[in-house]
């Protein structure tokens, strides 16, 4: 008898590993999405989470079908949401105006170092932003 399993059996035994932590990964994506959805009552959350536990699968392929689009949409929105948070704390923290911002890009157009539509979309970009 040898210490270490056949090749085949390890290989199996990752493929094991491998649909399994897959299988969590999407169940927490789906947990994560019923709780952050705002237009879902509460009943049919418990619903859904009810049906996760009973028959876990099936209510995983037919979430995913249903309402796969809505999950992307809704990650995609909080993703956005996150990274405009982050961009204002760094304005705020970094002391940094739209009007500072314009000034530096038309001193950069002054000395040449930009061109006027680099300088427009810079100036563009810096009002987008308050």
């Amino acid at each position: 008898m040898s210490v270490l399993p056949p090749l085949w059996d390890l290989i199996v035994w990752f493929f094991y590993i491998f649909v399994v932590v897959a299988y969590l990964m999407v169940i927490f994506s789906i947990v994560g999405d019923l709780f952050r959805d705002r237009s879902l009552s509460g009943w049919w959350k418990a619903l859904w989470m009810l049906c996760l536990v009973i028959v876990p699968f099936i209510t995983a392929f037919v979430y995913l079908i249903a309402r796969g689009r809505g999950m992307a949409e809704r990650q995609a929105g909080e993703a956005r949401a996150a990274r405009d948070a982050t961009d204002t704390y760094i304005r705020e923290v970094a002391g940094f105006s739209a009007t500072d911002e314009i000034t530096k890009a038309k001193a950069l157009k002054d000395a040449g170092a930009i061109s006027d539509a680099e300088y427009e979309a810079l100036k563009a970009k810096a009002l987008a932003h308050p």
